[in-house]
């Protein structure tokens, strides 16, 4: 008896087309992870990223099968299979990797945590002013072990309180506490597992770069390079005009150290002289 192949929709085909047909076409390849991610806001996400992007949802054994049908075409695409945890979803662009995961990250938004969560960085309750008045408040803060009191009519905190430190869960009771104080610490988007590109993976903590401090490092490496190179006197066309200036000058007070007579320092060269001569005038009273 001959062995049944397992039934495949059309649905399923053409999705599955669909994937290797994007796989084929753009240059960089990467895996989300859509975990937590509202419906309504993947929609605005898609809406706002699509000049740069292509958002490609589907199961993962899909994605793994498109995946393993190009593999040929494609060496080293089977090292993003391993990223496909979670609700993996593929992304398609033809920009740099760089400039896309910082797109994505500019992409998300704050939101309020949920009891369990990870907090990303210290949830700090700040000192100073707080804009309730006297009443059950201060009790909820007293509660926490939160230190206050009252500056013109107004709960003022004494101290900071840290309410969740950076990578422990947030406990449930101290929810409250975050939203009454406007405190969103959790950011809604799509995370970058892993962008794939010309054979190589790249993770989401090589992708994700400082623009600021990047930007002030190359600055300062080509300031170290151009005072390096006016020191060594390793003539470039940017350094050349100073070069010229610093050797002139160190030329001419040689010149008039030395006492070479050269047109350009015959007059400084007799001043020198004439001022030494009156030193000695007055040193012997002559």
């Amino acid at each position: 008896m001959a062995e049944r192949k397992p039934h495949v929709s059309e649905k399923k085909k053409k999705q599955l087309k669909a994937v290797e047909k994007l796989l084929k076409e753009y240059p960089v390849i990467g895996v989300v992870d859509m975990s937590m991610l509202p419906c309504a806001q993947l929609q605005k996400m898609r809406t706002k990223l699509s000049k740069d992007l292509k958002i490609c949802m589907a199961k993962k054994r899909v994605m793994k099968i498109a995946m393993d049908a190009v593999k040929k075409d494609i060496p080293g695409l089977e090292k993003l299979e391993k990223y496909l945890t979670g609700v993996p979803a593929l992304i398609f662009a033809k920009e740099n990797p760089f400039k896309i995961f910082n797109k994505i990250k500019k992409s998300k938004t704050a939101a309020s945590a949920k009891a369990g969560q990870i907090a990303p960085i210290d949830l700090i309750i700040p000192a100073g002013p707080t804009p309730f008045g006297p009443g059950p408040v201060m009790g909820e803060l007293g509660s926490f072990g939160i230190k206050c009191g009252i500056e013109g009519g107004k709960i003022a905190i004494k101290n900071d309180f840290i309410a969740a430190n950076k990578g422990e869960p947030i406990k449930a009771k101290v929810i409250g506490l975050l939203a009454k104080f406007g405190i969103k610490p959790m950011e809604i988007g799509l995370n970058v597992r892993a962008v794939f590109e010309k054979g190589e993976v790249m993770e989401a903590s090589l992708l994700d770069i400082d623009e600021a401090k990047y930007i002030n490092d190359i600055e300062n490496a080509a300031r170290w390079a151009f005072n390096l190179s006016v020191e060594s006197a390793y003539i470039t066309k940017e350094n050349a005009e100073i070069l010229l200036s610093k050797s002139f000058r160190e030329a001419r007070a040689l010149a008039i150290e030395q006492g070479i007579m050269e047109k350009e320092v015959v007059d400084q060269i007799i001043a020198k002289v004439a001022a030494q001569a009156m030193t000695l005038k007055k040193e012997f009273n002559i």
